[in-house]
């Protein structure tokens, strides 16, 4: 089987996206894994996959797969991707879309100076949404792993985060604690890890390690999430810099009830086709 792709990224952090509407797409776990290694594949942290809407409201349908082969319910800086490749594939003249996603609908804008705007929606707090196992909705909130205890903040947006506060995020734990965190048991669904270091109200810096992938030179809704997480902690002004290990995101909340904004590159690399044998 021949796929057509094109690889793509959002301030580092890389895709595959796949063109659902012109091509018939069903890809099996493997295949997906497959796809998305650096070594015997294309190379990503995730893939993207276009189809037509199935919402009446929904320009398109917008599917994430995760480089282990799982489909999860968001991915920002794919979405910023997404609008990107529809936009330059002819596959709309629009440069505002809506887009349906496994956690509902976003609305990615193209600028003028070649970013893209997303309203990522509101943030969720409840546990039972997150999912977290948890009895209380406080800001903070002691998480054990090895006779380690660490301070998070755990939210949805479209998919679920922990996020703490570190003193030098160049030097923080992300590697050894990220999976630990990742597959902790109070997190159903297992959890994207973050780690935040606040440089003053406007500016912090962040890594992230996914669900999935692992570390990931950057992550939108991670981003979003460290935001939300800081201003919730009275520790940042509703428009914040993030600054990642692949780029600057620029992320905007107003407070309970409001969506989260986010603006940032999104960047073709390469078009190709590729071979994937029925056998894998």
């Amino acid at each position: 089987m021949n796929l057509r792709f094109t690889k793509m990224h959002g301030a580092g952090n890389d895709f595959v996206v796949l063109d659902g509407i012109r091509q018939s797409i069903n890809l099996r776990a493997a295949q997906l894994c497959f796809l998305a290694d650096r070594h015997f594949g294309i190379g990503c942290d995730q893939i993207l996959l276009v189809e037509a809407a199935r919402h009446p409201e929904a320009d398109f349908r917008y599917r994430i797969f995760n480089a282990d082969g799982g489909e999860v319910e968001q991915c920002g800086n794919g979405a910023r991707c997404f609008v990107r490749f529809v936009h330059d594939q002819g596959l709309t003249a629009k440069r505002e879309i809506v887009v349906e996603t496994h956690s509902g609908l976003i609305s990615p804008r193209l600028e003028d100076d070649g970013r893209v705007t997303v309203n990522m929606g509101a943030p969720v707090f409840d546990p039972a949404r997150i999912p977290f196992n948890s009895d209380s909705e406080a800001v903070i909130q002691p998480l054990t792993m090895d006779h380690n205890t660490v301070q998070i903040t755990a939210l949805s947006m479209g998919n679920p985060h922990a996020v703490q506060v570190v003193g030098d995020v160049t030097q923080a734990p992300v590697a050894t604690q990220g999976p630990l965190i990742e597959n902790h048991p109070r997190f159903p669904r297992r959890v994207n890890a973050g780690f935040m270091q606040v440089i003053d109200r406007r500016n912090i810096r962040l890594r992230v390690y996914e669900r999935g992938s692992g570390e990931t030179l950057s992550c939108g809704t991670g981003a979003c999430a460290a935001v939300v997480t800081g201003i919730r902690r009275g520790l940042l002004d509703p428009v914040v810099n993030v600054d990642t290990c692949g780029g600057l995101l620029s992320i905007r909340w107003e407070g309970d009830g409001q969506p989260v904004w986010m603006t940032g590159p999104a960047v073709s690399v390469f078009e190709g086709e590729i071979t994937l044998e029925e056998a894998i």
